[in-house]
C-alpha cells in the first residue's frame, strides 16, 4: 500500500530492538552479564522465569529493581523494553528522562526504544531532537531509518526522501529502495523517477521479488503494457532458474495475458522461444490462424501423447489447409471415425456430421450425427446450420428454413458459407 502506514516499519524496528524471536525469553539479549553476586543472579533468574510464565509486570520490576541497586544499564534496557512490550509508553519516557545522563553502555539501544515509545505517544519533535543526538554518536542506518519515519509521520516528505536516499546509496538494499521509491512515487509525485530507480536496479543486481513486484505495480497503475510485459518476463526467468513452480505458473499466466493483451503474435513469439507451454501454442497458433504451425505442432503433440483429442485436432487441420479438399476427405473422415469411437465429443460429432452432408456423402448419417452434437448444445447456431442443410440435402425444405432463419436471425449473414445455404433453402422452399 502506498502510504506512510506501510512505509513506517514501527514493528520492524521494534524486531530489530526486541529480536526476532516471538519467545518473550528473547528480552535478555544473548550478551547479557550475569554478575557474580548471587544475589542479583538469583533476581535475574527470577526475572528470567516470569518472562517465561508471561508475567512482564513482575519481571519488569525485577529489573528496575536491579537497575536502582546496581545502575547497570543492561538492567534499564530490559526495563524499557518490557514497558515497551506492554505499551507502557509514558513509563518508558518517564524513566529514560530521569536517568538520561546516566546512560552509557547500552544509549544506543535504550535511546531508540525511547524514540519509539515518544512516536507512539505522538511526540514527533522530541523523538526527532533524540534521533538527530544519536545519529552524531552511532550513525547507523537503522537509526537514519528511524528518523526518515519520524519525518514521513510529520508529512516532511523531502527530508524523509533525503535520509532514505543515503541509506539506499550506502546500503543497496532492497528495503532500503522500497522506502525510497514509495516516498517519490506516492508523495512526491516523482513517479517517473522513482521507476528509473527500481530499473536500474533491477539491470544492475538482478529482479528480486521485491524489486520487481513494486515495478510491475508501478507499470500496471501507469497502464504500460511494454513495461509490464518486460518485468514479468524478467521474473518468469528468474523463476524458472530457480525452480518455484507455483509462482512461476502464477507469473506465466499474468505474462501470457499480458502479451495477448498487446499483441498475439508477440506472445506467440514468446511460447516458441521459452516452449513453456505448447498447448497455449497451438491454441494461439489456431486464433491467429497459422493452420500449418498449428498442424506441425499438433502432429508434434499428438505423437509425443498419444491423446485422441489431438487426432480430431489433426483432422480439421489437414481438411482446412488441403487445397484439394476432396484428396483429403476420404483420410480425414476415417481420422474422425477412429476418435469418435472413443469419444463422445459434440465438436467432432458435427464437423464430421458436416462433412457426410456437405460433400453428399452419407447425408442420414451425417444428421444422425448432428442431432447428437444439438443434443449437448441446442443452441449453437453452427450446429444448426449444419441441421437445416442435412434437412434441405433430404428435401425437408420447410424445416430447413425454419432452422436456417434461426442462423441468420442469431448470426446475421456475414458468412459466405450461411449467406450460401441460406439462399438456396429459401429457393426450395418456395
Amino acid at each position: 500500500m502506498p502510504s506512510y502506514k506501510r512505509i513506517l516499519i514501527l514493528l520492524f524496528t521494534v524486531f530489530i530492538v526486541f529480536g526476532c524471536s516471538k519467545s518473550n525469553s528473547n528480552l535478555i539479549s544473548k550478551d547479557f552479564k550475569y554478575e557474580q553476586n548471587q544475589e542479583e543472579n538469583q533476581s535475574i533468574l527470577f526475572a528470567l522465569e516470569y518472562i517465561k510464565q508471561g508475567n512482564k509486570q513482575e519481571a519488569s520490576q525485577l529489573f528496575y529493581n536491579l537497575y536502582q541497586t546496581t545502575l547497570n544499564d543492561e538492567y534499564l534496557l530490559e526495563y524499557v523494553r518490557l514497558n515497551f512490550s506492554m505499551r507502557e509508553y509514558k513509563e518508558v519516557i518517564s524513566i529514560v528522562d530521569k536517568n538520561l545522563e546516566n546512560i552509557k553502555n547500552s544509549e544506543d539501544k535504550i535511546l531508540k526504544i525511547y524514540a519509539l515509545a515518544l512516536i507512539q505517544t505522538k511526540n514527533f519533535d522530541k523523538a526527532e531532537m533524540i534521533l538527530n543526538k544519536l545519529l552524531k554518536k552511532y550513525n547507523t542506518d537503522s537509526n537514519k531509518e528511524l528518523l526518515a519515519n519520524i519525518y514521513l509521520l510529520k508529512k516532511d516528505y523531502v527530508k524523509a526522501k533525503e535520509i532514505f536516499k543515503q541509506i539506499y546509496t550506502n546500503s543497496l538494499t532492497s528495503s532500503s529502495l522500497l522506502n525510497l521509491v514509495d516516498i517519490m512515487y506516492s508523495y512526491l509525485n516523482e513517479k517517473q523517477e522513482a521507476i528509473n530507480y527500481l530499473e536500474s536496479h533491477l539491470k544492475l543486481y538482478g529482479c528480486t521479488n521485491l524489486i520487481c513486484s513494486k515495478l510491475l505495480g508501478f507499470y500496471q497503475e501507469q497502464n504500460d503494457i511494454d513495461g509490464v510485459i518486460s518485468v514479468l518476463k524478467k521474473t518468469y526467468n528468474s523463476f524458472k532458474e530457480t525452480g518455484n513452480d507455483y509462482t512461476l505458473q502464477k507469473v506465466y499466466k499474468l505474462l501470457i495475458y499480458y502479451l495477448e493483451k498487446k499483441d498475439i503474435n508477440e506472445a506467440i513469439s514468446f511460447l516458441e522461444e521459452s516452449q513453456a507451454d505448447d498447448e497455449k501454442l497451438l491454441s494461439l497458433y489456431q486464433t491467429a490462424r497459422k493452420t500449418d504451425k498449428a498442424l506441425f505442432l499438433v502432429k508434434k503433440l499428438y505423437e509425443e501423447t498419444g491423446n485422441i483429442d489431438y487426432l480430431a485436432q489433426i483432422a480439421m487441420l489437414e481438411f482446412e489447409v488441403a487445397k484439394d479438399k476432396k484428396k483429403v476427405l476420404k483420410d480425414v473422415i476415417k481420422k474422425f471415425e477412429d476418435v469418435l469411437a472413443v469419444l463422445d465429443n459434440h465438436i467432432y460429432q458435427n464437423y464430421l456430421g458436416y462433412l457426410l452432408i456437405d460433400f453428399d456423402i452419407d447425408v442420414k448419417k451425417g444428421l444422425t450425427l448432428v442431432k447428437k452434437a444439438l443434443e449437448k448444445a441446442p443452441n449453437n447456431f453452427a450446429y444448426i446450420d449444419s441441421l437445416a442443410w442435412a434437412q434441405y440435402k433430404l428435401g425437408d425444405c420447410e424445416n430447413a428454413k425454419i432452422n436456417m432463419k434461426k442462423v441468420v436471425d442469431g448470426v446475421g449473414l456475414n458468412d459466405e458459407e450461411i449467406i450460401n445455404h441460406w439462399e438456396k433453402i429459401k429457393e426450395c422452399s418456395k
